[in-house]
């Protein structure tokens, strides 16, 4: 299922739109849930990164759609944002935010159904990645796995560490390392789960990271780490 929204503030634009994401559903059998926002404001509140592809009006009243791109790109890399303008000078800002492209008012179907065949091509791609949504303060931000370095678990709570920054969210460490455990992460200590792509060397009791983090390997752990670690450096998946 692919799912999109359409933020835009005319009621007849949102007809238009709707009725050719019906029609593309029909003519490529492909299953899509769409959500309506009137305006910026409203998607980018309690934003969850639960969307596949966003359709943006570049001119709304409150936060146009250029500012609602960039908020939303902060808590989401991989949404596919496609404008709607009436006018091309708006749309090559959308370069800034890593648009797919931009449809022009009044919007053709044969122009809609290609932009919408690219944005589901690269939907499919995304969703072969692997990808953890962490909920925060104001809603969620999705992380490729990938990009992340080490999970900390700070009593309640557990902190993400990655190429994008750190992130806070509650939970248990142990429902993490359960999800994460054939995905290429083990524990070196009680505290810490370590993505082994990102571990650059061992020095004595102490892995070290990518990004020169070193993390202690406790004496109970040391010898399942170092296994888990040896057979991810030799392609060997348990």
């Amino acid at each position: 299922m692919i799912q999109i929204a359409i933020v835009e503030d005319d009621k007849g634009d949102v007809r238009i739109l709707e009725g050719y994401l019906k029609k593309y559903m029909q003519e490529y059998s492909t299953v899509i849930q769409i959500q309506v926002f009137s305006d910026g404001l409203d998607i980018v509140s309690d934003y969850t990164a639960g969307y596949d592809i966003i359709f943006l009006d570049i001119q709304m009243k409150h936060l146009d759609g250029m500012k609602t791109a960039e908020r939303i790109r902060t808590m989401d890399e991989n949404v596919v944002f496609i404008f709607i303008t009436s006018t091309v000078r708006f749309a090559v800002q959308g370069y800034q935010v890593n648009a797919l492209g931009y449809i022009l008012k009044p919007v053709s179907y044969l122009a809609f159904s290609q932009i919408v065949s690219k944005a589901v091509k690269q939907v499919k791609k995304n969703q072969s990645q692997d990808y953890m949504n962490i909920i925060v303060d104001g809603g969620q931000v999705r992380l490729d796995i990938s990009q992340i370095r080490y999970i900390e678990s700070q009593r309640h709570h557990i902190l993400v560490h990655s190429e994008k920054g750190e992130f806070v969210t509650a939970g248990p460490m142990k429902n993490v390392e359960s999800a994460f455990a054939s995905k290429g992460f083990s524990k070196c200590h009680n505290a810490f789960l370590v993505n082994l792509r990102h571990v650059f060397g061992i020095l004595q009791n102490t892995a070290v990271l990518s990004d020169h983090t070193e993390l202690p390997i406790s004496r109970a752990r040391k010898k399942p780490f170092m296994e888990d670690l040896t057979d991810y450096m030799g392609g060997v998946h348990r």
